[in-house]
């Protein structure tokens, strides 16, 4: 049973940084896409950023490209959503996910998702 796990989120003020951890138990994951999603309150599931597993692809939405970057730790089977230069507007529950591609997470085909973690930025 493959299950990631979210941790970070918080309530922080605009400007401010934070950092999402999602942890995977249950397999290793070696050659998968690493997605970011968020959800808004009456507002529909977004895609935030996507990574292959090399780091050598990465799709973010245009909201915060430049602010935000995905990493990964392989030997802790963890992937991180940095944030920095928080606004308002990033308030949301963000979700991690996996997929098998870059391009399958970018249609939200995913194979496994988090459970969600809130993100409150005040102004």
């Amino acid at each position: 049973q493959v299950q990631l796990v979210e941790s970070g989120g918080g309530l922080v003020q605009a400007g401010g940084s934070l950092r999402l951890s999602c942890a995977a138990s249950g397999r290793t994951f070696s050659s998968y896409a690493m997605g970011w999603f968020r959800q808004a309150p009456g507002k529909e599931r977004e895609l935030v950023g996507v990574a292959s597993w090399s780091g050598y692809v990465t799709r973010f939405a245009d909201s915060v490209r430049g602010r935000f970057t995905i990493s990964r730790d392989t030997a802790k089977n963890t992937f991180y959503l940095q944030m920095n230069a928080l606004k308002f507007e990033d308030t949301a529950v963000y979700y991690c996910a996996v997929g098998d591609s870059v391009a399958a997470v970018l249609t939200t085909s995913v194979r496994y998702w988090g459970q969600g973690t809130q993100v409150t930025v005040s102004s």
